[in-house]
């Protein structure tokens, strides 16, 4: 208990006067969880689906790489008012460990009438479900460290889905899915999908957080570290997005003084990146604790190679960000989102 009672003091300090945005807890057609990896049994994301729909719903899943690279996908059915829970060491079959991705979930347009067992090959299953009562399925998910004995939060971005007309949803590939309500909004200059359409007022859904939303210009992406590289302190950063955020960011870097510095990371994957905030070039030395501003509307500078997809500062898309801080003095490991305006 004294340990856990020390975690929340610090995680309460860390968090002091950041507004959380984004929309999570919601039921709707599908969610995404942004960052997926396993190393075997011991080191693994655990995720749990409820479905509150009024029928057999088939649930699809996909497991995209950071490039967003279609990797592994299947089905499953479940029942109204079901839970399933689910082990990414377990269903993503060989050759994926550490290898680092997200997953998107979604309700198929099935009929009602099917079961558990044929429901994911009934006709109109590939396809996204409206929105409506009968797809109404909701997300949770965690990282497990067996030997380390901790678990860290992974936040799972609330749908609803917008993918490109005629996905079918065992196929899905880099430019599939276009848009996500949960997530915060990058308009693009030349945006290729447009905002989610409202939830339907039957659904009983309280959409007032999910649509209307503006244009992101500022991120703030929480790090504590002790300037070691892997000892003691240290964070990690992730960043998600339905667009593609490859490149050379500049950014400004603050402390817990409010001092500032101007400076550059990088985005080295196109739709998810993971890494060290300690590692950034130019950092002050005594910076160790405070946030990183980036506004993601803001153009990169371009990277040699890679995906041909176009920028979300000009497509659009939706963005996610939260930070993982790894302290001795918490006794666990704690996860901090993202605030975005």
């Amino acid at each position: 208990m004294k340990k856990f009672a020390l975690a929340a003091v610090a995680a309460a300090a860390l968090t002091a006067g950041v507004a959380q945005a984004y929309t999570v807890g919601t039921f709707s057609n599908g969610f995404v969880v942004p960052n997926v990896v396993h190393n075997g049994a011991a080191n693994t994301t655990a995720i749990g689906i409820v479905n509150r729909s009024n029928q057999t719903v088939p649930v699809f899943w996909t497991w995209f790489d950071q490039d967003s690279n279609h990797g592994v996908d299947g089905c499953f059915g479940m029942t109204a008012n079901q839970y399933q829970g689910i082990n990414w060491a377990t269903i993503s079959g060989v050759g994926m460990e550490n290898k680092r991705g997200y997953m998107v979930f979604a309700v198929g347009g099935a009929a009602a009438g099917f079961t558990t067992a044929t429901v994911c090959g009934a006709a109109g299953a590939t396809t996204l479900a409206a929105l409506g009562l009968n797809s109404q399925i909701a997300g949770n998910a965690f990282y497990v460290d067996v030997a380390g004995k901790s678990v860290a939060f992974t936040p799972v971005v609330d749908g609803p889905l917008v993918l490109a007309g005629g996905t079918n949803l065992t196929t899905m590939g880099p430019l599939s899915l276009q848009r996500v309500a949960g997530a915060a909004s990058v308009t693009g200059t030349a945006p290729v999908a447009a905002e989610p359409a409202a939830i339907p007022a039957a659904v009983g859904v309280n959409s007032s957080t999910l649509f209307g939303r503006t244009n992101t210009t500022s991120m703030s992406l929480r790090y504590f570290i002790d300037g070691t590289v892997n000892s003691g302190n240290d964070t990690r950063i992730a960043v998600w997005s339905t667009g593609n955020q490859r490149g050379t960011h500049t950014v400004n870097i603050y402390d817990n003084a409010q001092n500032r510095q101007s400076v550059n990371f990088v985005l080295n994957e196109s739709e998810l990146s993971w890494f060290d905030p300690e590692t950034i070039p130019g950092r002050p030395a005594a910076f160790v604790d405070g946030f990183i501003d980036w506004n993601p509307s803001a153009v990169p500078t371009a990277l040699a190679g890679g995906p041909t997809e176009t920028l979300i500062n000009v497509g659009g898309g939706d963005v996610y960000a939260y930070s993982v801080v790894i302290a001795p003095a918490f006794g666990a490991v704690q996860s901090l989102l993202g605030a975005h305006r």
